[in-house]
């Protein structure tokens, strides 16, 4: 058919239409050419038929639960000041507002974000991570067909097949009492001591799964089958009292001590590096196979991500005597890659927080930063790295050193 179309006279082009001007001049991306090309002297232009999502029950009353939880306590529309990001200046977050949609639920979900299936700007429940189609941010439940993206009725039956193949992966995962994608096969699952928590509900609002609910008493309630063990509860709380069997603040910082820091005589900074482990850290391995450099101050630390990143981890750091720490996390923006939904946006709300920490520890801000990075910047991570490294090394050693 392509090739009857060819030679009819038919042109395909590859790219994303940019603009249709008044004239019916058409200004796209062409992929092929890397650049933007008008096409001009047109007759005709025909748009393609717009798909509305079914994610609600339109003709149903809204429902206003969940309007204010599905954002938490961090909202992800407002600007963030970030210490120490892009050379000390404050960076804004842009993206887009999200909000509960609009038309009653078709699922009546019991979560404390609200009852409907969560959707992305658009109207649609596809994922907010790329590697996982069919999944979204309640465990167990997945989306297929035009519930998920616009699609044709042949392209929904072998939707429906993957998301099958994906819920017997999860009911598998349920049996064994293990985690779902991405940590698959993971046993362990949060530990509250209750006789610590302060009942602040950080953990509770902070949980991009709906894992945490609260008792008549206020405390914590972990629910183990929505749980994905990302760790973001455990960054979240103010005292450290929710661990993991095989990830906690403990652990972490006592591999943060077990690193030789250098006296300040010596005038070889140390710098810690936190690497998400979904993207950040595998394009810190791409590199090394491919056999690129970067600072050999740095020395590396793989979190599950920077959402379970925990203020004492930085803090440890530099009472050790590190001369500054970079957070690297995943890319932001529409299509967030983080696997755990809001990773990087959580760590850089609380890296603008600890920005006041170093200044009351008589420290620069510029000690502590966070990039973000894609599974496949391989190629220029190592500029990230020696760029942090820089400005490290124009700063004064740490006045910790040696304590």
């Amino acid at each position: 058919l392509y090739r009857e179309a060819q030679r009819t006279g038919v042109i395909f082009m590859k790219g994303k239409v940019k603009g249709v001007a008044k004239d019916m001049t058409v200004t796209y991306a062409d992929e092929l050419l890397g650049e933007e090309v008008p096409l001009a002297g047109l007759d005709m232009i025909v748009l393609a038929t717009g798909m509305v999502p079914n994610s609600t029950n339109v003709d149903g009353k809204t429902e206003e639960k969940g309007q204010e939880l599905l954002l938490s306590d961090i909202n992800p529309s407002a600007p963030i000041k970030v210490a120490g990001h892009k050379n000390g200046a404050g960076q804004p977050w842009p993206r887009r507002k999200e909000e509960a949609p609009k038309g009653a639920p078709i699922l009546n979900l019991q979560y404390r974000q609200g009852p409907h299936v969560p959707v992305l700007a658009d109207g649609f429940a596809d994922s907010h991570y790329l590697c996982f189609p069919y999944e979204t941010r309640r465990t167990g439940i997945y989306t297929a067909g035009p519930l998920r993206r616009p699609m044709d009725m042949a392209e929904s039956a072998e939707d429906a097949a993957g998301a099958v193949l994906k819920a017997i992966q999860a009911i598998k995962g349920a049996a064994a009492g293990s985690s779902t994608l991405p940590r698959v096969g993971d046993l362990s699952f949060p530990k509250i001591g209750l006789s610590r928590c302060t009942k602040c509900r950080r953990c509770t609002v902070e949980c991009p799964f709906g894992a945490i609910d609260e008792d008549e008493k206020g405390q914590p309630i972990v629910n183990e089958s929505r749980c994905r063990r990302c760790g973001t509860c455990m960054g979240a709380c103010p005292v450290q009292t929710i661990t993991f069997d095989n990830y906690n603040p403990i652990m972490v910082s006592d591999m943060i001590r077990a690193v030789h820091v250098p006296d300040e005589f010596a005038k070889k900074p140390r710098v810690l590096i936190l690497a998400c482990e979904n993207d950040a850290y595998p394009a810190l391995d791409m590199a090394g196979i491919e056999r690129r450099t970067w600072s050999t101050y740095v020395r590396t630390i793989p979190v599950r991500c920077l959402g379970s990143v925990t203020m004492l981890w930085p803090k440890t750091a530099f009472e050790k005597g590190y001369d500054g720490v970079l957070l690297l996390g995943c890319k932001s923006g529409d299509d967030y890659q983080c696997h755990f939904i809001k990773g990087s946006h959580v760590g850089m709300e609380r890296m603008a927080k600890f920005g006041d920490t170093l200044t009351s520890m008589a420290m620069e801000k510029e000690r502590v930063a966070l990039e973000e990075i894609a599974i496949a910047d391989s190629h220029h991570i190592g500029e990230v790295i020696d760029r942090f490294a820089a400005v490290i090394g124009k700063l004064p050693p740490n006045p910790f050193k040696g304590f």
